[in-house]
């Protein structure tokens, strides 16, 4: 079968690895009856990974016409004659639409359905979160017959609690076997013991005879083993003792290798030490800047992102960039979303619904990156003022929506917040009728 490129834009490059099949029609009956049957509809796409009800639809809609896919059988039908060249046309534009990451233009994209009824794409390459016009027909088709890949997050978090549940066991057997092994060890050391003092005691209650006369004869191994045993005798009256200092270090290397190895290798253990003295969790180190302006290291990461972002640069290079600062995953974090929400007083909705895709890029397929989100939106309200606090709920609902955050990790940070030191912090009773309404909405899903 042959294959093309997905998407047009690609259509020339020999090396990319996304394809699909060319498309095969076939017109079918006469008169009135007159049919176009998309032969190879099911692994059009099966490549494009949608369901062929989706494209079928989206072809009936364009032409105006009736169109069908029978799936018990894999038959696509648009009633009407239809050129291949036509379809073909009308195929790009369904992958401009429905299939292509509208950030990095991926074809690699799922469709997540939101709780408010909207259609969106997720790109698993990039992490960006594009919004599908839902002005199209072929919207409202998607709606009422959403994609069988996404059942829905229960299924996840359930092999999320089974995988947690399952590492719970096992370290409770690990700890079990290590009790186990400790007392075999301790078992096995008093019966030695004991077996010791029987020896001795009974070659005590030996014969009256002199210890020569019942002294074995020494081979000649035995006397050089006991002549070496004598040496070692000796030698343990000196202090064997290596200078580990690092000049004495420097000094033994420029004895073993030539001048320019040398300091390529001092080189190399210096920058060593001074990446890791920059990445040290312990940031209470202050900066001086002209001699008198102090400036806090968390600053300096604000700063740092908030250049990358005056830049313009897309939210796919977020991750890496993240990746590249200096400083704890959790201090990162903290200052991406001060860069993001500094100086907002009023509107968290609007931002955070403008800014979804940085922060959807910051938590992708990472495992403990949305609790650092939300860590870092306790650590933002803590020092905002009242107004302003009470905007966490809002902020939380669009991440939600969104499916930047999951519900699960939201009640985890939630129950640790109240349940911790910081309890009384007015974080949390502006995001409790957010928590609750989220309990509420479970509860009913699971009557129902």
């Amino acid at each position: 079968m042959a294959l093309q490129n997905i998407g047009a834009s690609n259509s020339d490059d020999a090396f990319y690895r996304y394809k699909m099949p060319k498309m095969i029609t076939k017109i079918e009956g006469r008169g009135n009856g007159i049919k176009t049957n998309v032969v190879n509809m099911v692994d059009i796409a099966k490549a494009l990974a949608r369901p062929p009800s989706y494209t079928t639809k989206y072809f009936g809609n364009e032409l105006g016409a009736q169109s069908k896919f029978d799936e018990k059988t894999g038959i696509s039908l648009v009633n009407g004659a239809h050129d291949t060249p036509k379809l073909a046309g009308l195929l790009e534009n369904f992958i401009k639409k429905y299939v292509q990451c509208y950030g990095c233009g991926n074809p690699e994209t799922e469709i997540v359905i939101t709780k408010t009824q909207m259609i969106t794409l997720k790109c698993a390459a990039c992490g960006f979160i594009s919004d599908v016009d839902m002005r199209d027909k072929l919207t409202t088709f998607i709606l009422k017959n959403p994609p069988e890949l996404k059942k829905g997050s229960k299924d996840k978090k359930a092999m999320r609690r089974a995988e947690k549940e399952r590492l719970k066991e096992g370290e409770t057997a690990d700890e079990e076997l290590k009790k186990h092994k400790k007392e075999a060890v301790k078992k096995k050391g008093s019966s030695t013991g004991s077996k010791e003092g029987s020896k001795v005691t009974s070659s005590k209650k030996r014969g009256n005879g002199s210890d020569e006369d019942h002294s074995p004869t020494l081979s000649a191994a035995d006397e050089n083993d006991q002549v070496n045993a004598d040496d070692e005798d000796d030698d343990d009256d000196v202090q064997w003792q290596t200078d580990t200092s690092l000049e004495a270090a420097k000094q033994r290397i420029q004895e073993q290798l030539s001048a320019v190895t040398a300091d390529m290798v001092m080189l190399s253990t210096e920058e060593e030490k001074a990446k890791s003295a920059k990445r040290s969790p312990d940031r209470e180190i202050k900066v001086r800047e002209n001699g008198s302006k102090v400036i806090d290291p968390q600053q300096l990461l604000v700063n740092e992102v908030k250049e990358f972002l005056k830049k313009g640069s897309p939210p796919s290079q977020l991750k890496s960039f993240l990746g590249s600062l200096a400083g704890a995953s959790q201090e990162v974090m903290n200052a991406l979303f001060y860069a993001l929400f500094e100086g907002v007083e009023k509107g968290f909705t609007k931002e955070a619904t403008k800014k979804k895709n940085y922060l959807a890029a910051a938590v992708i397929e990472e495992e403990g990156s949305q609790l650092l989100l939300l860590n870092a939106i306790e650590s933002f309200f803590c020092k905002a003022s009242p107004d302003v606090v009470k905007e966490v709920a809002l902020i939380l609902k669009v991440l939600y929506d969104n499916d930047v955050l999951e519900e699960e990790f939201i009640m985890e940070w939630y129950q640790k917040g109240v349940n911790g030191g910081n309890k009384n912090s007015p974080v949390w009773k502006s995001a409790k009728p957010f928590v609750e309404w989220l309990e509420n909405a479970e509860s009913e899903t699971e009557e129902e």
